[in-house]
């Protein structure tokens, strides 16, 4: 069942991608700089997703960061998931519809998040480098991660990337969604177990 929530969360957070994708007002740093290497190799957005994603492992390795499963899934899922979503959702017509699909993906990508992180099977590519640099010298994360997020973010830009109006929405509101994601996911499990023990009695019986 792990596995199953793990899957599930990593396609819902690649949908969330596509959905902000396919709004054109913007994307998140790494998707324009997956976009940038897209329009300037002719790959696929998707495959250049997975690239960016396997490069950052190789940068894990002289900070002797080690991957699980969910590391390597996340690099596969959500590349897939984005580059298969992209073409089955609707292209927005007029800037509200836009707007509601950037919104929407920043709250699949916060419940993805959140399914995926309580399965506690390894951080994304991503979130693995920015944590080991920090254990690694002693940065704050939040200091390591701005610098980061604005270093890809700038060379995706260069690179014919798309920012804007989305890229703001992200920025402000992917944390909070985040948080939202997990306390649902945690509300939800809760609800379940909960539900599972109150049936006991009546199953003994």
């Amino acid at each position: 069942m792990t596995y199953v929530v793990l899957v599930a969360g990593l396609w819902l957070f690649g949908t969330g991608e596509a959905l902000i994708v396919d709004a054109g007002l913007g994307n998140g740093p790494w998707t324009v700089l997956a976009q940038g290497l897209a329009v300037r190799t002719e790959l696929s957005i998707g495959v250049t997703t997975f690239i960016i994603s396997i490069l950052v492992l190789l940068l894990w390795i002289p900070l002797r960061v080690k991957p699980g499963l969910g590391t390597l899934a996340n690099a596969v899922v959500i590349a897939t998931a984005l580059q298969v979503m992209m073409v089955v959702l609707p292209q927005p017509r007029g800037f509200v519809w836009q707007l509601v699909m950037v919104l929407g993906g920043i709250a699949a990508i916060g419940i993805g998040s959140g399914l995926y992180l309580t399965t506690n099977l390894g951080p994304g590519p991503r979130d693995g480098w920015m944590t080991g640099l920090h254990l690694r010298t002693g940065w704050p994360i939040p200091g390591v991660r701005l610098g980061i997020e604005v270093t890809v973010l700038a060379l995706g830009w260069l690179l014919g990337g798309v920012i804007g109006l989305g890229t703001v929405l992200f920025a402000v509101l992917i944390g909070p969604f985040v948080g939202y994601g997990l306390a649902l996911v945690g509300a939800v499990a809760g609800a379940k177990t909960t539900v599972a023990q109150d049936a006991e009695p009546e199953l003994e019986a």
